[in-house]
């Protein structure tokens, strides 16, 4: 029996012997080094930061209308005896050029009268100063002679009925002017109120006509707009000192551009919109239509192109690379994301210049970033592609290699 045991303990005896050798084998078996992987760096495009001296422009809507819009009103009373031909909805007319024609006959007799009392004033003076000169003359002896006895009243009267007639004369020859109806200016015929043989009242309209030497537009500009114009608040000027304008619309199915000028910004800012109005003029603004091109007339909507003062020094980057809240992401010497606060000058669609946070030569991230985080390792998709290619090339075997 003991014979049996032992044989059956033998087995049982190498096992546990492995069990305890397999075990110091793993106690005693060299331990490899850690191997931490490093982040691959995220490939983003960038564009430097560069230096530049631009002028801003900015871009706003609004409404041509007439510098100049009044109504034709009729001084004097009469019939309508004559009528110009350009006299109609859209007809153009010239400084002093005759429109509407008033009966003047009875204007004419006055005229006529107020001369004759005229005349007659001058025969009542000359006599009153010759009974003057008669008086003097007589009491010449006398000591403090009155003055009505010297006939001074009576040729200050006399004075006075002159002056009285001449005046009166001059009324009657305006008011006969005023039978012939023209305005001071280029203008263009909008409405239409009266017409032949129609008689008028003093103050009734004969129609509404704007002029057409100068055009203007009302543009709304924001506080950011006027920092890239440059100009302040209750800007005056004219001439070159206005901000060159271009004005575009689309008028029969083509693009049409006007040239002017912003020649004033209001001096107060609108309490609904919070924005600061200015106005553009534009000389000539139907000119236009005799060299067969297109006028700009009064009430097309346009957008304006207005361009600002020159920014000297300022720093331009690609328009892509400005987010949100005024950051920009930039890629550091060490290439690592770094996130800059900048104050905006200008921006458009395609450039912004800014007046701080970023310096010539900054490498601007303009490509997107899944869930940025400042200190986040980056590489330039140009760094990338000649690392990439560096690394293919020295993994081809060289063919001179034996």
């Amino acid at each position: 029996m003991f014979t049996l045991l032992r044989r059956a303990s033998l087995p049982v005896g190498i096992g546990l012997a492995g069990v305890a050798v397999f075990a110091l084998l793993q106690v005693t078996k060299p331990r490899p080094a850690p191997k931490v992987d490093v982040p691959r760096p995220i490939s983003v495009e960038v564009i430097p930061a560069i230096r530049a001296t631009s002028r801003p422009s900015v871009v706003a809507y609004g409404e041509v209308r007439p510098a100049v819009r009044t109504q034709l009103v009729a001084q004097v009373g009469g019939r309508i005896t004559a009528i110009a031909q350009s006299f109609i909805e859209g007809g153009a007319f010239a400084p002093e050029e005759v429109l509407l024609s008033i009966e003047d006959t009875d204007y004419r007799a006055a005229v006529e009268e107020q001369r004759a009392r005229v005349a007659a004033a001058r025969v009542d003076l000359e006599q009153a100063l010759a009974d003057a000169d008669v008086a003097k003359k007589q009491l010449a002896g006398q000591k403090n002679p009155s003055p009505l006895a010297l006939k001074k009243p009576q040729v200050a009267r006399a004075e006075s009925a002159l002056k009285a007639a001449e005046t009166a004369l001059s009324l009657a020859q305006t008011n006969l002017g005023r039978t012939q109806i023209s305005l001071p200016f280029n203008g263009r015929v909008q409405t239409q109120s009266a017409d032949l043989g129609q008689f008028v009242t003093p103050g009734k309209v004969l129609g509404t006509v704007f002029g057409t030497d100068t055009a203007e537009v009302r543009l709304a500009f924001t506080d950011s707009q006027l920092s890239a114009l440059g100009i302040p608040i209750g800007f005056a000027g004219e001439g070159d000192d206005g901000l060159r304008t271009t004005l575009s619309a689309v008028v029969g199915g083509q693009m049409h551009q006007w040239q002017g000028h912003l020649t004033r910004l209001d001096a107060a800012i609108d309490a609904t919109t919070r924005t600061v109005y200015g106005t553009v003029q534009i000389d000539k603004p139907y000119e236009a239509a005799n060299g067969q091109g297109m006028p700009l007339a009064v009430g097309l909507y346009v957008d304006a192109e207005v361009e600002g003062r020159l920014a000297f020094d300022a720093i331009q980057i690609a328009a892509e690379g400005l987010r949100a809240g005024d950051e920009v992401f930039v890629l550091n010497g060490e290439g690592l994301l770094d996130v800059r606060q900048v104050s905006v000058l200008h921006s458009n669609r395609e450039t912004v210049l800014l007046a701080s946070g970023v310096e010539a030569g900054d490498k601007v991230i303009v490509s997107a970033i899944r869930n940025p985080i400042r200190g986040m390792r980056l590489e330039a998709i140009d760094d990338a592609v000649l690392a990439e290619s560096q690394s293919a090339a020295e993994s081809v075997p060289d063919d001179n290699e034996a």
